[in-house]
Parts: C-alpha cells; structure tokens; sequence
C-alpha cells in the first residue's frame, strides 16, 4: 500500500481471502520495521448462535479520560464495537466544554474549521492510549454524528457553523467527510460526499443496518410544533436512504434487525410538548412512516441502538395513534437501546426524577442521566440483551466499573422486559493481541513528532509529539544554519500525548528548522515565519 498527503499518510488496507467468522492477527511492515500487533475478526456469513457487541458513542477528549475504551480492552468480551458517533468533537479549548480537564486540551485550540483542523483532531484523539487499544483489539463498525464535522449538523449546514465567517459549509463538510473515511475503519464504498448508510450481515443471527441520521439527508431542524415540523414531506435521511431502509427492513431474512442509528427515536415529552428538535422529535411524520411500516408488514425484532445525548435510556417503541400499554409492551412495535456516552458531559437537569420522566413518557422504561460509559449488548436467537456498564470515574486513569441495569428484549415480543441476571462474562475468547512480540526490529521511538502548526505562522507556534516513555524533552528552534535560537525542555511524566507551545515572535521573518528531542532521537520539520 502507498500512502501520501493527499490522504494524510494514513493506511487502509482491505484484506481478502479470508475465512469467515474467523479471528486474525495483523501487523504493518515499512522497510525493515514492523508495527506493533492488532487484532480483528471477520463477520459470520453461516450460522452463528451468539454475538456480542460493545456499543459506544460521543467521546469529547476534552471531558475525560477514555475509561470506557479501556474497559472494553480490558475485558477481551465483545465481537466487535459499534460506535454510533461524535467520535471526536470540533471544538476549541474555549468553546462550550463541560466538564474540561486542562490536561486534556484540544489540538489545534481552536474551532476546527479546515482539512489541516480535522486532521490534526483525528490524529490527537487516535493518539489517546485507551482508544488506540481498544482499536488494536477489535474491529470496529461505525458512523458519524454531528460533531464529526459541526454541532446539530443536517444536509445544508449546521447549528454550530457560520457561513462565510467560517467558510461554506459544503466544504466544511467535506473536509469532516473526507478526514473520516482517512482515519477510521470503514470502506468509502459509495463515494460520494455524503452516503454512510449499509447493512452489514451476520450469519443470519442479524442484520446491522447502519443509516444517517445526520447529514445525507436531513433537512433543518425547526422546532418540535407546528405544522412545517408535522409535514408528511420533512425528511430526517431524505427519500433515497428512507427507500433503501425500508427495503431492508422489509427484506431481511435474519432473527434481528439491529439498527445503528444516531439521535434518539423514543417520543421525549414533558407533558405534551417535545423536549429536542435533534431528535426524532424534530421530525414525526418520517418516523410514523418508519414505525408504521414495521407495524404493517408484521416485521419483528427490531432493535435500534442510539448514542448522541450522553445519557443511557430503554425504550419502547409504539405507533403514534395505537393504543400501547406500558405494563405489557402492547402496541410496541420496535425497542431502543439509548448508549450513554464515553466522556461527553449531559446536557439534562439532572434534579429531574425519573418517574416524572416516565409518566410523561410510559414507552420509557430505564432511564439515567449522568453516567458515563457504554452499552454490552447480547445477542442469540431468544433474545436481545444490554446492560448498561458505567465508570466509577473519568477524571482519573484508576477506575472501576459496574452494571447498573440490564433489558431485554424476547425473541417476537418486540417490546422490553426488565432481565433477571446480568450478562456473564464470555469464554473461549482468543488471546488478545499481545504488545510484546518476538519480532526484534519493532519501530517504536520512544518520542514521535506528530505535527506543527500553524505553519507558515505568525507569533506562536505549537508542536505536538507522542512519548512512549516517561522522559526529559528538549524543544529546540534553530535558523537555516543550524544556530540555536530557542529551546525549552519539558519532562514527559507518562506515556502518552504532549503539547506544547513557543512564542516567538520576536524572531525575523524567515525559514525555520524545530527540533524535538529525547535521549539520541532526534524529529525535525521546517517552519516559515511569516511576518
């Protein structure tokens, strides 16, 4: 495989030949260097009785440690992990941050805006060492959110995007779709500016059905009420995807159709009026269409599974205008599995008691508003099962975990009931990738530059490099001659991501070369000054 700058010197390779339903160890050769070792799985295409899934969304480096990630590793339990999006996050250090720890500041510091921005943000976030190994242990099955290019993003814009003052948004989005298919594990198999959506079959045990909630389709958010918010034509994944969807709905062969979808489908009411135009909420007669289609055609076991509002929730999923009866699951046509989020803080009152909740809402049958982690989902031919698994903290790397609530879902009742026991851990999983090999040529510097920016640059200039060891690290700036006209030394205390900054403004402009340097290792890259 050749890489180059045109896509950001990341690698894709799509292996074939492969046995189905079978686990594989990879590695990367460069020269005489080998990558560490990951680990993956290829997806059943014959009959499998049981999978299992981590399900994950909604990770702002900014508001924690990635805790949840580590636990997933940690436990070697899971098939796959499906992430429902806001991967990463386009903020700035000063834009609305709940919660941020100045340890874990975004890169660049400001809005992202350009190509540069989103991949400077893509590599921080794939840099954080929790994230890395739950990537290096499992595959992963995703798609986008908003944040992945602006918040409450649709097909034309985006609540936090400013045309003009920050460039057009059609190329804004392209920048956040073009970085994505860059950086995460899925195929561009469309290749089109916007369409994500597919169906990934798993031996007849289920059908994934990942579509878009957000930006293939979408049309402006409007409020909850109101005639334009009621109209039959309002789209949430515009017509095309609408169809497809519906087809696949319709010709799915498998136990259950499990549905990757981004914001919440659940009606989320105090008392009669809607609570979030993001939502479903914001477009009910696509919805009805949705759900009526399921009712209509007899299609059981559907089971969608949302992430986005940072908080966990078990739903029912009845017909508006069916009578449903919350004690029985009566009128339900579908359940929703709503996975809190990884680190991002809740945007909920959290004074709110969840009775009050429910008794504007009886389709809701669990609900928690501020925890953090992610949904263990199981699946057989009886049933459906998640338990909802939350960190004891994300402000500190030592942590615990627990399970705080388990629904399932039997096969046809396509409604939730409460489960008796919590999910056992899985047996017969294989040995995890191991980080130390016998391989003896292991290109593993223990300091990595990853980049500077902004460059050319006016003032300031920052430097971001990667420390696989705890050590003394010297910045140093020299002119073209090689005279030494700045430097500052830092002492990397922990493995992990650095950031750092040098003002010099004091210096002519010219042509630059930055050093950073740790034991004999020595990353160099130009810089131009501009002024």
């Amino acid at each position: 495989f050749t890489t180059d700058s045109s896509r950001d010197y990341t690698v894709k390779v799509d292996a074939t030949g492969l046995q189905e339903n079978t686990w594989y160890y990879y590695r990367f050769k460069h020269g005489v260097n080998y990558s560490i070792i990951g680990r993956t799985r290829t997806s059943p295409s014959s009959n499998v009785n049981n999978l299992r899934f981590a399900v994950v969304a909604c990770s702002n480096y900014q508001d924690g440690f990635f805790n949840a990630y580590r636990d997933i590793a940690n436990k070697n339990d899971i098939d796959a992990v499906i992430h429902l999006g806001d991967y990463y996050y386009e903020y700035g250090i000063s834009d609305f941050t709940p919660g941020v720890d100045s340890a874990r500041l975004h890169e660049p510091q400001t809005e992202i805006l350009t190509i540069a921005d989103y991949r400077l943000r893509n590599s921080q976030y794939k840099l954080d060492p929790d994230l890395r190994e739950v990537h290096r242990q499992y595959p992963f099955i995703t798609v986008w959110d908003d944040h992945e290019t602006a918040n409450d993003s649709w097909s034309g814009g985006a609540d936090n995007h400013t045309e003009g003052a920050e460039g057009a948004w059609l190329d804004r989005k392209e920048y956040g779709r073009k970085t994505y298919f860059e950086w995460m594990p899925i195929r561009d198999v469309h290749n089109s500016v916007d369409t994500i959506h597919r169906v990934i079959p798993m031996g007849g045990l289920l059908d994934l059905i990942m579509i878009d909630s957000r930006l293939e389709g979408r049309e402006q958010q409007i409020g909850t009420t109101g005639a334009a918010v009621t109209d039959t034509n309002r789209t949430m994944l515009g017509a095309t995807q609408l169809a497809w969807f519906k087809q696949q709905l319709s010709n799915s062969t498998a136990k259950w159709k499990l549905i990757g979808n981004q914001v919440m489908v659940s009606p989320l009411k105090a008392g009669s009026s809607a609570l979030n135009q993001d939502q479903w909420d914001g477009y009910p007669a696509e919805r009805a269409k949705i759900l009526n289609h399921i009712r209509n055609n007899n299609i059981d076991n559907v089971v969608v599974l949302t992430g986005d509002i940072h908080t966990s929730w078990a739903n029912d999923l009845p017909v508006d205008g069916v009578p449903y009866t919350s004690s029985t699951g009566a009128g339900s046509v579908a359940v929703e599995y709503v996975c809190t989020s990884v680190t991002s803080g809740s945007f909920i009152n959290f004074s709110v008691p969840v009775s009050l909740i429910q008794a504007f809402n009886p389709n809701i049958k669990y609900a928690e508003l501020s925890k953090r982690g992610y949904l263990l989902l199981d699946i057989t031919n009886d049933k459906v099962q998640g338990d909802w698994i939350y960190m004891s903290t994300i402000t500190d790397k030592a942590f615990t975990s627990s399970t705080a609530a388990s629904w399932c879902d039997n096969d046809g009742d396509n409604h939730l009931t409460e489960c008796i026991i919590s999910l056992s851990p899985r047996g017969n999983m294989p040995a995890q990738a191991p980080l130390v090999t016998d391989v003896k040529n292991i290109k593993q510097d223990n300091v990595v530059m990853i980049a500077t920016y902004p460059n050319p640059f006016d003032n300031e200039i920052a430097v971001q490099y990667y420390m696989n060891n705890p050590a003394k690290v010297e910045l140093r700036i020299t002119d073209m001659s090689g005279k030494t006209i700045y430097t500052q030394t830092e002492n990397a205390t922990q493995t992990g991501l650095y950031n750092t900054r040098a003002d010099i403004s004091n210096l002519a402009a010219g042509t630059y070369v930055v050093s950073v340097i740790s034991g004999s290792k020595t990353y160099s890259k130009r810089i131009v000054k501009v002024k």
